[in-house]
């Protein structure tokens, strides 16, 4: 059974999330401050993570930190904190994802099942399928209507990365630190600049991306 860590001070949220995760045979632990959640986490060891930002005790992102010594368990942030500085600065910080609130619970519930999946080894294929093309992560090729996509380097790579954490945000540094190298952190054109090359030779309309998508102000993800 699937365990998740609450991490949050408000009542109601925990209430909700509770019977919510285990009305879907989650099991759940729940914490009201971060010393509590690192101290809880280290002893039960959650499979997930979802963790408030403002808690009473110390600051969200310090908590992140803290399981980011020790565990790479998936880290969903859920904050009323809607400023992209702060969301950038969690997920910097080594957060997997970021939901604001007011919340939707089955669009948390979809990303905390994206989670788990990408922490399931029987998961990880070499060929990710989708409506429209195909990625084959071992061969390093992708195929659309069964003929090869001609990709750069640089596009296969930034593809790769984002296959690879397949329903998961990655940041906008992150991307440029993987695909460009540390030095170009704050090139943000570059990702606009690829990102539109990619969805014209993959979407079915690049000018609504369905595979390729923004997440203003935070960085990319790739939704099958």
């Amino acid at each position: 059974m699937t365990r998740v860590l609450v991490v949050d001070d408000e009542p109601q949220i925990v209430r909700a999330l509770t019977i919510n995760l285990r009305a879907r045979r989650y099991e759940v632990d729940a914490a009201v401050d971060g010393r509590g959640a690192l101290e809880l986490a280290a002893r039960c060891h959650p499979d997930v993570v979802i963790l408030d930002l403002g808690l009473p005790d110390m600051d969200g992102v310090d908590v992140i930190r803290g399981l980011r010594g020790w565990t790479n368990v998936p880290i969903i942030v859920l904050s009323a904190r809607q400023a992209s500085g702060e969301k950038v600065h969690a997920l910097d910080a080594g957060a997997d994802d970021y939901v604001t609130k007011p919340f939707g619970m089955d669009e948390l519930l979809a990303r905390l099942r994206a989670a788990v999946r990408r922490t399931t080894p029987a998961e990880e294929v070499p060929v990710v399928a989708t409506e429209h093309f195909t990625v084959d992560l071992a061969a390093k090729k992708a195929t659309r209507e069964g003929h090869d996509v001609r990709l750069t380097p640089t596009e296969w790579h930034l593809l790769e990365v984002l296959v690879r954490n397949a329903g998961r945000l990655v940041s906008q540094q992150q991307l440029l630190q993987e695909v460009w190298g540390p030095q170009y952190r704050s090139e943000t054109n570059y990702l606009r600049v690829y990102m539109a090359q990619l969805r014209r030779k993959l979407e079915p309309d690049p000018s609504r991306p369905r595979y390729l998508v923004t997440e203003p102000g935070m960085g990319y993800r790739f939704e099958t």
